[in-house]
């Protein structure tokens, strides 16, 4: 049978440490003990209506509901090592606030967390705004879905994902990216997606300097791109853009089909990309 505990306030050192079965709703975690880990390695644990305040809370916990929970700036870390977790409603305030885990479902939440969700795999995450740098680098398998960011060195080094229906306002994104498919998103930012491969953007806005550049296996379908110059260097890329592009340079191999463009640089002997103008 689970235990509920309602209202209450705890601030010692891992004061539900190792729990397992239990409903915490309406408490607050915070106090002069300043106490860390007060859910540390604890299973079946659903959370509702509380106030995170301390640091590490969620550490090496497995099957948690988080609902409609604050995690402030305080709490540092929140959740690491953990598996499967459906958080909902729920604030995200505190640096370093997921890492290492595996089966997550974020939805309807806000995050302002720097270096958010480092090495993460299988996370589905929908409905959600994000304030970060470093956002999940170097995590796989990712599902995002009306999702809204604002940041700087986003998506690096992840792999097998899928984003469609996003708004992402970040420099420096999609670094390193492999086997990554985006759709029906706006990316604005400087530097896009240098350095991935197998990556493809359809039906997507890109905007910003320089994007796309030393990428295989690229592929653009039906894209616009704004304000967007030298882009491609470098690349093995295959792309539909329906949109004037500012200029594009030495693309390595494939094809560019463009209405127009302001300048084609090709002044490196390597660069044998073929650009389509219709115009």
């Amino acid at each position: 049978m689970e235990e509920m505990i309602k209202n209450r306030i705890y601030d010692e050192e891992r004061a539900l440490y190792g729990s397992n079965g239990i409903t915490v709703e309406g408490c607050r975690f915070d106090g002069p003990a300043d106490g860390e880990s007060a859910l540390k390695e604890s299973r079946n644990v659903k959370a509702y209506d509380s106030f995170f305040n301390l640091r590490y809370p969620f550490w090496h916990d497995d099957n948690l509901l988080i609902d409609n929970c604050e995690m402030t700036e305080n709490c540092r870390a929140a959740l690491w090592y953990t598996n499967n977790a459906v958080i909902t409603n729920t604030k995200f305030h505190g640096i370093k606030a997921l890492r290492e885990c595996s089966n997550i479902r974020i939805e309807n939440s806000d995050i302002v967390s720097k270096e958010f969700g480092w090495s993460v795999k299988d996370m589905i995450m929908k409905n959600t705004s994000a304030q970060s740098e470093y956002f999940m680098m170097r995590s796989e398998k990712l599902q995002f879905e009306n999702v809204k960011l604002e940041g700087k060195y986003s998506f690096q080094y992840i792999k097998d994902s899928v984003f469609e229906n996003c708004d992402f306002d970040t420099k420096d994104a999609f670094w390193h990216a492999r086997n990554v498919v985006i759709k029906n998103c706006t990316l604005k930012g400087e530097y896009l997606a240098w350095y991935c491969e197998n990556v493809t953007f359809e039906n997507c806005t890109i905007i910003g300097t320089q994007p796309l550049c030393y990428c295989r296996k690229l592929k653009l379908i039906n894209c616009s791109m704004i304000d967007t110059d030298l882009a491609f260097e470098k690349s093995d890329v295959d792309a539909t853009i329906t949109t004037f592009v500012l200029s594009i340079k030495n693309p390595l191999s494939g094809t560019i089909t463009v209405p127009k463009t302001g300048e084609i640089i090709m002044d490196d002997v390597n660069a044998k990309g073929i650009i389509n103008c219709l115009l």
